[in-house]
């Protein structure tokens, strides 16, 4: 007769006590890659539906009012959720709406993580409190380099997301000329895909989406990247050695590109949710003129908002996103 084998108790015990270690250590990780998978989708398609909504918009300006007295204290102050009301709501499909001092009741958080995840804020609740540089950039003056310090009010989707609403009523139209990012932003969303519901963070589930131009609008949603490279790059060089601005981002990742000019110039009114530290100097952008060294491509200051063409063979600071 053959003597019958099995595995003792024991050993049974010891084999999902390792099996649950290891689901311990791994089931995490997995978790989180597939809520950045699925927050990246989600992000996507609000930034499509988004896009599609303000396209049959005639034009985003001169909603709402703004109105300071002779002392600069605010009077009057309905333009950004006028523009919900009277603009968005029209071509585009709202649950709720939440006026200045109510961004709660629509799901807005109190606080938010930066991307860098070292500093929490307070969400920002007007304009100067999404950037200072909006309303005071050291270069800017009169209404090329400042835009009106509204205060924010925000909506909820049919497919849960919070969105907050900065908006510029006096936004320009002209997508040619050089000078200051700061007026050519009409809105700017700051959206929570699930409400004040945690993480609260940038570059996870929090992100924004920013519409340029009056007229003819560009809408850009920068996929964040939380890297960053710190030393100053030119934009384009002949010498096989030297590192161009392009080649740093594939280098630090193959879904890695340059921003372009208005997606830089998006990352600049929502810096402070990045928080770039020391780096918050000049940046190249994607966005080009002519080739070669010689030629010309579009910048960004982010330490007072200016946007410039210059020689390529310059070098200034990269800044890379998601493709």
């Amino acid at each position: 007769m053959k003597k019958k084998t099995g595995f003792t108790l024991a050993e049974i015990l010891i084999t999902l006590a390792i099996i649950g270690i290891v689901a311990a250590i791994t089931l995490p990780s997995l978790l989180v890659n597939v809520n950045e998978k699925a927050w990246d989708a989600q992000k996507k398609a609000l930034h499509a539906r988004l896009a599609q909504a303000i396209g049959q918009m005639n034009a985003l300006g001169g909603y709402g009012t703004y109105t300071e007295d002779g002392d600069g204290a605010v009077t009057a102050d309905t333009a950004a959720e006028s523009f919900i009301l009277d603009a968005l709501s029209k071509v585009y499909k709202i649950n709720n709406v939440c006026g200045p001092d109510k961004l709660s009741s629509c799901g807005i958080p109190s606080k938010i993580t930066t991307l860098d995840a070292v500093s929490e804020i307070n969400f920002p609740t007007k304009m100067s409190e999404l950037n200072t540089k909006l309303l005071n950039g050291s270069h800017a003056t009169g209404e090329d380099g400042d835009v009106a310090d509204t205060k924010a009010a925000a909506f909820e989707t049919v497919n849960g997301e919070s969105i907050a609403v900065f908006y510029n009523p006096l936004c320009s139209s002209d997508t040619t000329v050089d000078h200051f990012a700061q007026n050519k932003m009409c809105v700017n969303f700051v959206y929570d895909l699930n409400g004040a519901e945690g993480p609260n963070q940038v570059g996870k589930d929090v992100g924004f989406i920013t519409a340029m131009y009056n007229k003819n609008p560009v809408v850009v949603a920068p996929m964040l990247y939380g890297g960053s490279y710190t030393s100053t790059v030119p934009q384009y060089s002949d010498s096989a050695e030297t590192v161009d601005a392009p080649t740093v981002c594939k280098t630090m990742g193959e879904d890695l590109r340059l921003p372009d000019r208005d997606e830089l110039a998006s990352l600049f009114v929502n810096a402070p949710l990045i928080n770039l530290g020391d780096n918050d100097d000049t940046h190249w952008s994607g966005s080009t003129i002519s080739s070669g060294t010689s030629g010309m491509a579009w910048y960004q200051a982010f330490n007072y908002g200016g946007r410039y063409r210059y020689i390529r063979s310059h070098a200034r600071y990269v800044r890379c996103i998601r493709r």
